[in-house]
């Protein structure tokens, strides 16, 4: 949830022509990687709650990789704190699925 709020205050300042470009996908990501986590843990087997976190770190890839670029445009200068959080989430997702996995 504080990554979501980290990427909406960032992307409150990217250029205005990029309201429904970059801006929005990033809060789509951001957005998705909890949404994706909850349903999961809302599922009936450990299978699909798994499949939902694979999802959720597929987004935070997908994240990192439209921060690279928001980096490259310009729109922001440097994001080690956004950077750092995206690491503590991709380590605890990697966490969550192969403990959930090896009791499977």
């Amino acid at each position: 949830m504080t990554l979501v709020q980290e990427i909406h205050t960032l992307t409150f300042l990217f250029p205005n022509d990029e309201k429904f470009g970059l801006t929005s996908q990033m809060r789509r990501a951001a957005v998705s990687i909890p949404s994706n986590i909850a349903e999961g843990w809302g599922r009936s087997s450990r299978k699909n709650y798994i499949q939902f976190l694979r999802i959720s770190r597929g987004s935070l890839f997908e994240l990192e990789t439209q921060i690279l670029i928001a980096n490259e445009l310009k729109y922001i200068n440097g994001s080690a704190s956004i950077e750092n959080l995206i690491i503590e989430i991709s380590k605890m997702l990697n966490s969550l699925i192969r403990k959930l996995g090896e009791k499977g």
